[in-house]
């Protein structure tokens, strides 16, 4: 199974999947991988989203996570259908706790350097700053990184693709987009408009990323 490391030294994006039907998911995640999209985040208030999991991570290269994890419970009910990590929208330490214990990385949501440090402290993995574009975006993110270099930043939330390389360039770990990505592609199955953007986010953020 291909790690959220590895997924994000391919292409430093997590594609946050958020559906209200499920009838799309598994070709809507197709068309990411096929683009070079590597790391996928399935929310669990997405019908289904148990049975998408399970699904992609049988594909080729995915790291396939669950996002809006909000206790132990859900948390176990992810890992045990194959999810690799854990994202939450706030610190929440009972789920830190438990993706600690069942052995996979947690991305907590955290807003405020104290947040993020409490985040941090308790055993995150990476740290997701949510919502990025509301806190200042890349220079927020820069600001935070001078004086903790140590902890990984995944900023999520108002992440358009031409504001990739900025938030790579400001010491970002990697980014975590929605529906800029996706669009309405798990809603009316347009994989062509999701392939063309994902293709174009592909290349500016490996290009970002390969250049360092």
């Amino acid at each position: 199974m291909t790690t959220l490391d590895e997924a994000l030294a391919a292409l430093p994006v997590i594609a946050i999947i958020r559906a209200a039907e499920s009838r799309h998911l598994n070709t809507v995640m197709e068309t990411l991988a096929g683009a070079g999209v590597r790391a996928m985040e399935i929310t669990m208030t997405t019908p289904g989203a148990a049975e998408a999991i399970r699904w992609a991570a049988g594909l080729q290269g995915v790291a396939v996570g669950a996002g809006t994890v909000l206790d132990a419970a859900s948390a176990r009910r992810a890992v045990d259908a194959g999810a690799g990590y854990l994202i939450t929208p706030a610190v929440l330490p009972e789920v830190i706790a438990e993706g600690r214990r069942l052995g996979v990385p947690v991305l907590p949501g955290a807003f405020t350097p104290t947040e993020i440090v409490q985040a941090w402290s308790q055993g995150a993995a990476m740290v997701k700053v949510f919502p990025a574009g509301a806190a200042g975006g890349p220079g927020y993110v820069k600001d935070v990184l001078a004086p903790l270099p140590q902890i990984p930043l995944v900023p999520v939330g108002g992440v358009r693709v031409e504001d990739v390389p900025g938030y790579l360039r400001a010491g970002a770990r990697a980014v975590g987009m929605g529906s800029p990505l996706l669009g309405e592609a798990c809603a009316d199955g347009d994989l062509a408009a999701l392939a063309a953007r994902a293709g174009r986010l592909a290349e500016i953020a490996g290009r970002r990323s390969s250049d360092g």
